[in-house]
C-alpha cells in the first residue's frame, strides 16, 4: 500500500464512508503506531492502525478487487451522491459494497438517460475520464427539425460554442419519419450538455437523448431503465488491459454475500416487470 490518506484507506477497507471516517478521526477513535491519528495523516502497509484500541486490518488498493457496474440511468435522476434539492440520484438503486464505494465514470445530466459506468477502482475511473485516453461516447438522439448533409458536415467539422470548439466525430441517421428522427452521434469529450448544444447551434431541438456506449462498453439490451448489472471479471480485465492498467485481485464473494448480491439483482428485475405491467394496465 502506498502512502495514502487514512480516511481513504479506512473507507476502502469497509469501516464507513470517507466523511464518516473523517468524523471518527476527529473524535480521536484511531491511532497510528500508538499515536493519536489526526486529519491529514497518511499511512502505508507498514503502519499499525487501531480503532478504539483494537488493531484493524487495512485493505491496500492492489488487494481491493477491481469491480465495474453498468447502470441504465432514467431521466429525472442526478449524477451526484446527494442532492440539496432532494431529487433522486443514480446512487439510490446501486447495490451496497462491503468494502470501498462506487465511483461514477463521468456524468449524465438530469434530462439524459442511458449508460453510466461505476467502478470501485479510482485509477480505472481516472483513466477512463482523462482526455488523454481518447475514449469516445456514443449517444442516440431524437431531434426535431430539418437536417441535411450540409448541417451534418458542419457538426463533424466543428462548431464554436461558448466554451470553445466542439464537434461530432461521427453522425449517422438511425430511424424515424417526418420531423422527429433518431440519429446516433459520437463525441470525444464529456463537456456539459455538449451533444444538446451542438444540435441546438444548428437550430435543432433535442427531444430525447440517451448514451448507448462509452468506449468499448455498450449498454446491453437486458439492462432495463433504472437497473444495473455488474460486469464479469474477464470483461473488467479487458477494459483494464486497454487502459494499460495492471492486474488486480479478482472478485471473490463469500456465499452469503454472493447470494445477497444476486437477490438484489433479481429483485430489481421483478420490480421493473411489476412497474411495466401496472403501466400497461
Amino acid at each position: 500500500m502506498s502512502d495514502e490518506k487514512l480516511q481513504k484507506v479506512l473507507a476502502r477497507s469497509g469501516y464507513g464512508s470517507r466523511r464518516e471516517m473523517e468524523r471518527w478521526i476527529g473524535e480521536g477513535r484511531f491511532s497510528i503506531n500508538g499515536e493519536k491519528a489526526t486529519l491529514g495523516d497518511r499511512v502505508t502497509r507498514r503502519d499499525a492502525v487501531q480503532l478504539d484500541g483494537r488493531a484493524i486490518e487495512l485493505v491496500s488498493e492492489m488487494d481491493s478487487p477491481r469491480r465495474v457496474m453498468i447502470y441504465n440511468k432514467p431521466v429525472g435522476e442526478v449524477s451526484t451522491r446527494q442532492d440539496p434539492e432532494g431529487r433522486p440520484t443514480v446512487y439510490d438503486h446501486l447495490p451496497p459494497l462491503k468494502n470501498g464505494r462506487w465511483i461514477a465514470i463521468g456524468r449524465l445530466d438530469i434530462n439524459t438517460s442511458g449508460l453510466l459506468i461505476f467502478t470501485t477502482d479510482g485509477e480505472l475511473a481516472n483513466k477512463m475520464m482523462h482526455p488523454s485516453a481518447n475514449i469516445d461516447r456514443e449517444y442516440a438522439v431524437r431531434v426535431l427539425g430539418n437536417i441535411d448533409d450540409d448541417m451534418i458536415a458542419r457538426l463533424k467539422e466543428g462548431v464554436l460554442l461558448e466554451d470553445g470548439m466542439a464537434k461530432f466525430t461521427d453522425v449517422q441517421f438511425f430511424d424515424g419519419d417526418g420531423a422527429n428522427k433518431w440519429y446516433h452521434c459520437v463525441v470525444m469529450e464529456g463537456r456539459n450538455r455538449e451533444v444538446r448544444r451542438l444540435w441546438e447551434s444548428q437550430g435543432i431541438k433535442v427531444s430525447r437523448l440517451k448514451r448507448v456506449r462509452y468506449g468499448s462498453v455498450f449498454m446491453p439490451s437486458d439492462v432495463k431503465i433504472g437497473t444495473w448489472k455488474e460486469l464479469e471479471n474477464k470483461e473488467v480485465k479487458a477494459i483494464a488491459k486497454k487502459l494499460e492498467l495492471g492486474d488486480k485481485k479478482p472478485l471473490k464473494m463469500k456465499p452469503a454475500e454472493k447470494a445477497g448480491f444476486e437477490r438484489r439483482y433479481k429483485n430489481q428485475r421483478i420490480r421493473q416487470e411489476v412497474g411495466r405491467k401496472r403501466k400497461d394496465s
